[in-house]
This record gives C-alpha cells, sequence and structure tokens, in this order.
C-alpha cells in the first residue's frame, strides 16, 4: 500500500517545453546565437528557482538557418513538440514566413528583435517585446538632422531581410524629410559572400551625401563602412540597430569609429538588474550578451512569468495581454492590445570600440 502511494505520488511531474527559433549558424549567426544564449540562460536561472510552478522547463532550440522554408520546416517541429510558445525569430523575414504557421496553431510566437511594421496593429499570435521601425527610423533621423545637419543621404539595404529593410527606409525617408531632407539614393543588394561592397560604396558617395545609412547586418555594415572610409574620411555614417551587435566595431574597427546607431539596448546602465544579468550572461558564456541577449532573455521571462501567473480559465495570449507590463532587465515592456512592445531607445556612437549612448 505504502508503494503503490508512493508510485502514484512521487511521478515526476511533466516538463514544460518552449522553443526558440533563430539563425544560429552561417556567415551573420551571431545575432541568433546571442538570442539563444539569452532564452537558455532565463530557463536556466527559472529552473534553479524551482522551474515553473515547480515543473521543469524545456528549452527546444531549432535553426532557422535564415532561410524561409527552414524556418518554416523548424516552427512546425517546435509546434509537433507540443511547445508552450516560442521564443524567435531575430529577424523579421523569418517572421513573415512563420507568423501563418503559428497563427494557425494558436502558439505565441515571441520575437526578442523583430520590428517591421507589416506585423504592426494585428490581432495575431505575434508578439515583440521591441518597438517598430518607426521608433528607431525616426530617432535616427531627427537626431542626424538636428544634431549633425544631414540633410543629404545615400542608403544601401539588404533585400535578404527586405520586409524589415524596407520598412526601415520607408520611415526613415518620411522622418528626414520632415526637417527637409531627402534619400537621394537608394541601393538594394543581397547579402553574401559575393556581394561588391566597393563598387556599392563607389555608387552610394557618387551622389556626394552628407552621410552613407546602411541598413544590413552587423556584417555587411562593418564592411561596406570600411569602403566607405576608404574613399572619404569625413562623410558620416549611420546604421539601423540590426548592426548594432559586437561584431560591428570588431570588424569595423576605425571604419566604424564615430557611426550613429538607434538602438534598445543601453550598455553603459547601472542598473542592478542588467548588471547582474549581464554579469550571469559572462559567466555562463564568455561573451557580451549584445541586444540580441538581452531583449531573448527578456522575452523569455514575458513568456515564463505570464505561464506561471495564468489562470485555467486563460490562454498565454490573454495571460500577457492582461498583465500587460512586464519589467525587463533594462526599462520596462508594455505591450498594446495588438502585442506589439515598446520599450527605451537611445541614440549611440561608437567610441575607441565600445557602444555609448549620445542622446
Amino acid at each position: 500500500m505504502i508503494l503503490a502511494s508512493c508510485l502514484s505520488g512521487c511521478t515526476p511531474k511533466e516538463t514544460v517545453k518552449v522553443g526558440f527559433l533563430g539563425g544560429v549558424s552561417g556567415r551573420v549567426a551571431d545575432l541568433g546565437i546571442a538570442g539563444r544564449n539569452g532564452a537558455l540562460l532565463a530557463v536556466e536561472l527559472r529552473n534553479q528557482a524551482g522551474g515553473l510552478n515547480g515543473r521543469t522547463i524545456e528549452l527546444l532550440v531549432e535553426d532557422d538557418q535564415q532561410d524561409a522554408e527552414q524556418a518554416k520546416a523548424a516552427v512546425q517541429r517546435l509546434i509537433d513538440q507540443k511547445v508552450e510558445a516560442i521564443v524567435g525569430p531575430m529577424t523579421s523575414m523569418v517572421a513573415i514566413a512563420t507568423v501563418p504557421i503559428v497563427n494557425q496553431a494558436q502558439i505565441i510566437m515571441m520575437s526578442p528583435t523583430v520590428s517591421t511594421q507589416e506585423l504592426s496593429n494585428i490581432d495575431d499570435y505575434f508578439f515583440r517585446v521591441i518597438s517598430s521601425t518607426a521608433e528607431f527610423a525616426h530617432k535616427s533621423a531627427d537626431y542626424q538632422a538636428s544634431q549633425q545637419g544631414i540633410r543629404r543621404v545615400a542608403a544601401a539595404y539588404d533585400l535578404r531581410n527586405a520586409s524589415y529593410c524596407e520598412s526601415w527606409l520607408k520611415d526613415y525617408r518620411k522622418a528626414l524629410a520632415a526637417h527637409g531632407g531627402e534619400v537621394l539614393l537608394a541601393e538594394p543588394y543581397y547579402s553574401g559572400d559575393d556581394v561588391n561592397f566597393s563598387a556599392l560604396a563607389d555608387r552610394l558617395l557618387s551622389v556626394k551625401p552628407d552621410a552613407v545609412l546602411v541598413i544590413a547586418n552587423s556584417l555587411d555594415a562593418a564592411m561596406l563602412a570600411q569602403q566607405v572610409r576608404k574613399r572619404d574620411s569625413h562623410v558620416h555614417i549611420t546604421t539601423s540597430e540590426w548592426a548594432a551587435t559586437e561584431r560591428l566595431s570588431e570588424l569595423g574597427g576605425s571604419a566604424v569609429e564615430g557611426l550613429t546607431i538607434p538602438q534598445f539596448l543601453d550598455r553603459e546602465s547601472k542598473n542592478p538588474n542588467f548588471l547582474t544579468f549581464r554579469q550571469a550572461y559572462v559567466d555562463r558564456f564568455s561573451m557580451e550578451p549584445g541586444f540580441g541577449g538581452v531583449t531573448a532573455f527578456d522575452a523569455m521571462n514575458v513568456v515564463l512569468t505570464a505561464l506561471a501567473g495564468k489562470d485555467n480559465s486563460q490562454t498565454l495570449k490573454q495571460a500577457i495581454l492582461s498583465q500587460g507590463l512586464f519589467v525587463g532587465v533594462q526599462s520596462e515592456i508594455r505591450f498594446d492590445k495588438m502585442g506589439d512592445g515598446k520599450r527605451d531607445t537611445y541614440m549611440t556612437t561608437i567610441h575607441n570600440g565600445h557602444f555609448l549612448r549620445v542622446h
């Protein structure tokens, strides 16, 4: 009788499965790796604190390989394994391809970094913990026009992440025009090992701009900045927040010194939550978290907090929306009724190889 009672009462609780989707392989895997690490750290710390209401959390990681078809298959695998939610993806291109799948399955997809306007103001299962491209593009244009006197801009943007890049460029054009400025030339290209950044720099500088805007990943932004600087040591260079990983300064060197970037991570923050998180991340992974690590950690904690607090009558979507406000490691995350997030954003520059806030 005692043995039977123990067998029935001592059965381990079923684990809670959550997924992560990001590009963790290939030439621009730095963002996906940071995201995976941030999500993993959130799960590990939660498990150390007792898990989710006593249940162990299991993280299932899928590599989307920055390919739409691979990403669709990866999302379906996570759904088939009955995850409660998916944290990711890290790029807008992958989100556009996979959101219809999570909507069909009614599974929350909580993105750390997707900001395309194409997914704004839609009542669906896609959530994000950052603002849309409009926030970053407007902050960038306002700062450059008012503080740097920039009016003439030549832009390069990556069509492999077209949803994000075209959304960002459209918002930037509008914001710059409000200051009497203009994007004189917008040069699209497809990111890859065969890009001729030398020729691209020549085309951008041919219109004699005040600034060159690069809407691309950190590797491409660094390579193009080097080619621009070889030809013009004075023209301003600016990028979108997508490029703002630690690889930008590592690969760009002196060419990216003084470059301006809007972003949602203040690396100089003295916020105790951030300092504790950063130390835990560095201790665990022996690298800086960057913005991908911070926002993936936040995104996973939003999911886990909502799962822990929801009652049996609520879906996860209802639980997140009813709470609305979550505490991130640096700032509050506020969700509107459509699941679009908003958090603090900053203008930064690179000085002596480090990102510093300027506004």
